[in-house]
């Protein structure tokens, strides 16, 4: 097991100047970080107008994570493939762009969204999901082939409201049924269709590729200040109605000596990244949700 950070986590202060990329990388390797997810929100690797993949920024990221000794894992980035016609295409494209991104960061992995995180409550249906799981299982499958000329293994990540919880996730891991297809299971977006952590991690460990560790506030009752998508620090609400915001980890609302326990049970060995979206500093958040996953793995 390697244990480390999602940029994602330092999103705010990359965005807001405080820190370079390189910098993230550097602080993560000073806070003894093993390794580190690359999410393309704050920075990006091409010419958002022409595409052309910055090859010299790629070369100095590697150089960089190498010389400070933080492994870099995966590559995530968000998508809809739901979408029709010449839509569709164009994501799929896209996406598959992001995969040559990700090869050329000499990434072995790279996650995608199947939908979009504020896709309609009222689609989000059992019925819905099954009438679109064709549509998604061949639009990964293409994803993934392509990941597989490139050296790239794709995944599915349990998030959002619709492509989310347990069943859902292996229906469509089943469905692109490829060795070049696997999970990214984050053990805090489980919560947002209200399935239980730790009953995730036993039940899809032996699945899982990587796993981000999240934790949650949750509240039955309205804290105020709530919105159903705005998720970044703010208060949301679960499928089933419940009222969550990002926690640093073991300072929430869930149990995270129980998931990590149910990982390693199974002998999960693969890399765990951090992720943080609260109101907390991020890195002072990013720090202590660090220590505590390595705290509670060698107490689990």
């Amino acid at each position: 097991m390697k244990l480390g950070i999602s940029s994602y986590s330092l999103d705010r202060d990359i965005a807001a100047g405080k820190l370079t990329l390189l910098q993230a990388i550097d602080w993560a390797a000073r806070h003894g970080a093993q390794c580190m997810e690359l999410v393309p929100f704050a920075f990006r690797f091409d010419d958002p107008d022409t595409g052309k993949i910055d090859q010299e920024k790629i070369a100095q990221v590697r150089r960089h994570a190498a010389d400070a000794g933080v492994e870099l894992v995966n590559y995530s980035v968000l998508a809809d493939l739901l979408k029709e016609g010449d839509e569709q295409e164009k994501e799929v494209a896209r996406v598959c762009h992001e995969v040559d991104i990700a090869a050329e960061l000499g990434l072995p992995r790279m996650r995608h969204d199947i939908s979009a995180f504020r896709r309609p409550l009222n689609q989000n249906t059992l019925k819905d999901f099954d009438a679109l799981l064709p549509r998604m299982v061949e639009a990964a499958q293409r994803i993934s082939e392509h990941g597989r000329k490139r050296g790239v293994k794709t995944m599915i990540e349990n998030h959002g409201f619709f492509v989310n919880g347990c069943d859902r996730v292996e229906r469509v891991l089943n469905g692109v049924n490829s060795d070049n297809y696997g999970l990214l299971l984050d053990t805090g977006n489980i919560i947002c269709v209200d399935e239980d952590p730790a009953v995730a991690a036993a039940q899809l460990a032996d699945r899982c590729d990587m796993v981000h560790l999240k934790d949650f506030y949750v509240r039955h009752r309205d804290p105020g200040d709530a919105s159903q998508f705005d998720c970044a620090g703010s208060w949301f609400r679960s499928r089933g109605g419940k009222y969550l915001r990002g926690a640093i980890l073991a300072q929430g609302d869930l149990d995270i000596h129980a998931a990590m326990k149910a990982l390693k049970d199974v002998g999960y060995a693969g890399p765990i990244a951090i992720e943080f979206e609260g109101l907390e500093d991020a890195q002072y958040a990013t720090a202590v949700s660090l220590s505590n996953a390595r705290r509670i793995w060698d107490e689990v």
